[in-house]
């Protein structure tokens, strides 16, 4: 049986917090895949976006911290600065029919159907996640079933969003069927195979 895209959104939801819950001390100020960002302005924006979706759709608070201006500086614990987005999100979308065609986003066009707007929530928190995990050596909680079943949504938000919320795709593009989470994050303009500048010392590829 397939997952529903609640479901899509309950894992990437967890992928998220597993990770935050595994950073050390140390590790909130280190590099990550999202250029000039360390893993404290990622966990901001992650917990941010899902925040602005649970705003779309309620009406509540949107985020403290500009999702795209992150700051870094980490006001609280950092699973107490995540929770509260990630139960936000969820409670939202639980309130939301599958098969709903117009449903709010905070991205453009700004309304998708409702398959399209859980599943971009999904995507976010997912991929962060992922951001977070190599940034920290934490291992990848975005699992190839996670990947697979999340790249219908990826191709339906991608192309318009490109240069905005997605860099170009990244080619030769790895095989999907062999390695779903590659693929996703190539698709995504994210380099699949990125590694923490430090541990790239003394291996001729600084």
């Amino acid at each position: 049986m397939t997952a529903s895209k609640w479901d899509l959104l309950d894992a990437a939801h967890a992928a998220l917090r597993s990770v935050v819950d595994g950073v050390p001390a140390d590790g909130w100020d280190r590099p990550t895949p999202c250029e000039r960002w360390s893993v404290g302005q990622v966990l901001q924006h992650a917990a941010g976006d899902q925040l602005g979706y649970a705003a779309r759709l309620t009406g509540g608070p949107g985020p403290a911290e500009d999702p795209f201006a992150p700051s870094g500086i980490l006001a609280a614990a950092p699973a107490q600065l995540l929770a509260p987005a990630l139960d936000a999100a969820a409670e939202a979308f639980a309130g939301v029919a599958p098969g709903t065609a117009e449903v709010a986003v905070p991205l453009p066009p700004f309304t998708v159907p409702a398959e399209i707007a859980v599943g971009a929530a999904a995507l976010d928190a997912a991929v962060h996640a992922w951001d977070i995990a190599v940034a920290t050596g934490l291992p990848s909680p975005l699992t190839p079933a996670l990947a697979a079943a999340l790249r219908p949504t990826a191709e339906a938000l991608a192309e318009p969003l490109r240069g905005f919320a997605y860099g170009p795709a990244l080619l030769p593009a790895p095989d999907a069927a062999a390695d779903p989470v590659a693929a996703l994050l190539a698709y995504l303009g994210r380099r699949p195979d990125w590694t923490p500048p430090d541990a790239l010392r003394g291996t001729g590829r600084e």
